[in-house]
């Protein structure tokens, strides 16, 4: 499988794949459709489809089967044109990373083919590697890093301070491009081993990571944050980039893959800042029994004095943590202000149902964080507007024993992506959030006469 027919193959099954999809979405089943709904984050879950809409699931299930089967089958003749490891075909079904994969293999030659035929400026590039790049491991581990990095850098101020865009590419995209680049500029003159190329390519992210903090790009608990992710990708790129060296070692392949990354990244940022997809709503609920009953519990739940200092280490971090709740007037358009570390939630009260249920929109979102950072303060874009509380409600249940079952729950979405992964970490603090209020409310009613 030549480089040519994988791509042109590739490309015409994917436009057949989107269109059946369409027609079958918005003709039979009338429902919206768009290039969002192949990834895990687009809000179109198999447990949703099982529930709403399971004859739709099914036909689309049993459309994708010989598209999948078609995809592996070219993939794994592509790799073996290209000495490749068969088993990298996984990574066809690796949501985001797939799309650089499949680049690459549209791009390195086949075995068969000792070099690539010449290409404008490439050879004059590869001149001044063969100058640039030292041919010692760890001259050329160094000399590998500092230019990836760089770049990588300026990346990422484009994605979040022009385009205030934390998406795909500064998540996946640039991991990925970091493991891979800098593994082939240091196995650039003579192929590595496995394990310094991993080396390599987590140091990498690690070098972005600390840049991002010396010039106050990000404070330290997101990068905490985006870590995992960050660090797993790299592997995975370095990974690629060990094998792409260890089995068609070429000067000429690694420099055109090197050249073919900075130009692919800058245009996935931009078709994804055009494309944005909508933001996934996500619920998170949270429960405690008080021995006391709804009754007593209710009046401090609508409003509850000043919380002591918190001992969580999650908000000694930064993470903003509820201080005390107001409210002005009772009863739906009442206002409730949750004041929390960094601002308040305003709370217009929807339904008023004492001893039931309390429910509120929120029309207000202090910040989410107060960032931890070597400087005096920092502030950047994600803090506003991209983890947003949409409602929440406090609902209470009478317990057969004369207790009660208070339960938390709060709306949210956010701008993050992937949002699955982001929504593991948002989820877990706005957990610990209700928990802290939920106690605080239990101690006051169990008290109080």
């Amino acid at each position: 499988m030549s480089r040519g027919a994988f791509a042109l193959l590739g490309a015409a099954l994917c436009a057949l794949k989107y269109n059946l999809d369409l027609f079958v979405a918005r003709k039979l089943f009338h429902l919206p459709w768009s290039f969002w709904n192949y990834q895990f984050d687009s809000g179109l879950s198999l447990e949703n489809l099982s529930q709403t809409n399971p004859r739709f699931l099914m036909v689309m299930l049993v459309l994708a089967a010989p598209f999948v089967w078609m995809g592996v089958v070219l993939t794994v003749k592509r790799l073996r044109s290209a000495g490749l490891p068969v088993w990298l075909a996984a990574l066809f079904f690796a949501p985001y990373v797939n799309l650089f994969f499949f680049l690459i293999l549209c791009v390195i030659p086949s075995s068969d083919q000792k070099d690539l035929p010449p290409l404008l400026g490439v050879g004059r590039i590869r001149n001044m590697l063969d100058r640039w790049l030292p041919d010692h491991p760890v001259g050329s581990a160094a000399m590998a890093l500092l230019p990836t990095s760089l770049l990588a850098l300026g990346l990422s101020l484009i994605s979040t301070h022009l385009l205030q865009l934390y998406g795909l590419g500064l998540f996946v995209g640039l991991p990925l491009f970091l493991g891979l680049t800098s593994v082939l500029l240091y196995s650039y003159h003579r192929p590595r081993k496995f394990g310094s190329c991993v080396l390599v390519a987590l140091a990498s992210v690690a070098l972005v990571g600390a840049a991002m903090l010396a010039v106050a790009i990000e404070g330290i608990i997101c990068i905490i944050m985006a870590a995992p992710m960050a660090l797993t990708v790299s592997v995975v790129g370095g990974s690629l980039g060990y094998f792409i060296q260890h089995h068609c070692w070429s000067k000429a392949v690694s420099t055109r893959v090197c050249l073919l990354l900075p130009i692919a990244m800058p245009l996935f940022i931009s078709i994804e800042h055009v494309s944005q997809p909508p933001k996934p709503l996500f619920e998170v609920k949270s429960s405690v029994i008080v021995d006391a009953t709804p009754e007593r519990v209710w009046r401090h739940v609508v409003t509850f004095p000043e919380l002591p200092a918190p001992t969580e280490m999650i908000f000694r971090l930064g993470v903003a943590y509820p201080v005390r709740a107001e409210i002005q007037g009772t009863g739906p358009g009442a206002i409730r202000y949750c004041v929390f570390s960094t601002g308040s939630f305003v709370e217009p009260i929807e339904v008023w149902d004492p001893p039931r249920l309390l429910k509120f929109g929120v029309t207000a979102n202090p910040a989410p964080m107060q960032e931890w950072t070597p400087y005096r303060e920092i502030h950047p874009p994600h803090l506003d507007g991209f983890l947003v509380s949409r409602a929440g409600q406090f609902r209470l249940e009478r317990l057969p024993d004369g207790r009660t079952l208070m339960e938390g729950t709060t709306w949210y979405q956010h701008g993050l992506w992937p949002a699955e992964y982001w929504h593991w970490w948002s989820d877990a603090v706005i957990h610990r959030i209700h928990l802290r209020v939920l106690r605080h409310v239990k101690s006051l009613a169990e008290a109080s006469p």
